[in-house]
């Protein structure tokens, strides 16, 4: 049976700060919406489940981000998950330079975890703290520079 990756999806605490983050880094707003009704309980799995969408999709056009503000129920604040946490944590994108990426996301406030990795001179790695407590990573592979 084949299978394809559709999107990532992530809620977050306020959709427009975190449309502005991921669109300054070159991902572009496919669509917006607000969805709810009893397709959208059964899909999810929550009664009265309303909730403002954006979908984005990376430069390349492979891979999206489906970002969801709730309006109802609530959303749930918990602790940002850490690298080592067990269950999905972080989104990945591959950059043409890591430090011009960086600096976009400390326009936003967003600063590396620790700083930017080299991995044996092949690649550059970092985590950043992302809107909404998003673990984002940044890879630049520098054989092709």
């Amino acid at each position: 049976m084949p299978i394809t990756l559709e999107n990532v999806g992530i809620a977050v605490r306020d959709l427009e700060a975190t449309i502005a983050f991921f669109t300054d880094l070159g991902l572009t707003v496919l669509g917006r919406d607000t969805v709810s009704g009893e397709w959208a309980d059964t899909a999810v799995g929550l009664d009265g489940n309303h909730a403002r969408i954006a979908v984005l999709q990376t430069p390349d056009g492979r891979g999206q981000l489906e970002l969801f503000e709730y309006i109802h129920p609530d959303a749930i604040e918990t602790e940002p998950a850490r690298p080592n946490d067990i269950g999905m944590h972080r989104v990945a994108f591959s950059v043409d330079d890591i430090d011009e990426s960086l600096a976009i996301a400390a326009k936003h406030g967003c600063h590396p975890l620790r700083g930017v990795a080299d991995y044996e001179g092949v690649y550059k790695l970092t985590y950043l703290r992302g809107p909404s407590g998003i673990l984002v990573m940044f890879a630049q592979d520098l054989r092709k520079s």
